[in-house]
């Protein structure tokens, strides 16, 4: 069998550009707040053509092979600055036009309509991390001290891997495994067994306050979009990443 690459190894000599990170890199050990990705070629179209590669199998075979940073940890990447660099591979691929086809809420009846993709701004968050990428959260209820810290695209590998193992219709952990990955420490104790014994006992009033809180520390970039149907009633519209951010062109 063939040896799956590792995130960052791959250095290819080949045609790139610098992407600016919309977190300009605060999270990162490295601290970079650009990184130098490779352009889209025939050989990319044998991943993006295939029926089997889905949207998550996409992403990563896409940071591997087109990021040309040696020794920067692709794992460390979370989705703000994994979307802009999805963004730049598909706009100077394809061009920045992203048909949708909608529904007028008035009518019933179908719509077309072009956005683009270069128009996509940057949401600055509500909370601003420390110099090493942390957060600090006091809970509500418990008065507990939290050291946060945001989820990566490693982490959220890891979680999905773990929840695909569990039988259908048994109750996946999904919330109680995120937030172990992102609470660092509980009153400046980070022994992972106490945090791990902690969350699922957490009153649901701190869940929900914490959960805010993480929404809030969030880089974002905006993907929503609001235009004009036929018949002059407004319709919300959502930019999506995976597969089908870029098939429509092979279809």
């Amino acid at each position: 069998m063939e040896k799956e690459v590792e995130y960052g190894q791959i250095d290819f000599n080949l045609p790139h550009d610098v992407v600016k990170l919309p977190s300009n890199g605060i999270f990162y050990k490295t601290k970079k707040s650009s990184l130098k990705v490779g352009y889209l070629t025939a050989n990319d179209e044998n991943i993006l053509m295939s029926p089997n590669t889905g949207k998550d199998g996409l992403v990563n075979t896409l940071l591997r092979s087109k990021v040309y940073e040696p020794g920067f940890d692709l794992k460390q990447l979370i989705d703000t600055d994994v979307q802009a660099i999805l963004i730049f591979l598909r706009n100077t691929a394809f061009g920045s036009d992203y048909n949708f086809e909608l529904t007028d809420p008035a009518t019933g009846k179908k719509f077309e309509v072009t956005l683009q993709y270069d128009e996509i701004n940057f949401v600055k968050p509500i909370h601003e991390p420390d110099s090493e990428g942390y957060f600090f959260f006091t809970l509500p209820k418990s008065g507990k001290n939290l050291k946060l810290r945001l989820l990566n695209i490693g982490d959220q590998n890891e979680i999905e891997e773990i929840i695909s193992k569990y039988p259908q219709g048994m109750v996946s952990p999904v919330v109680t495994k995120k937030l172990e990955k992102q609470i660092i420490s509980i009153d400046s104790d980070e022994d992972r067994m106490k945090i791990v014994t902690f969350i699922p006992q957490m009153p649901i009033s701190d869940s929900k306050a914490l959960k805010k809180f993480l929404r809030e520390c969030e880089p974002k970039l905006d993907l929503s979009r609001t235009v004009i149907a036929p018949s002059g009633e407004n319709v919300e519209v959502n930019f999506t990443f995976g597969v089908e951010f870029f098939r429509p062109f092979f279809e």
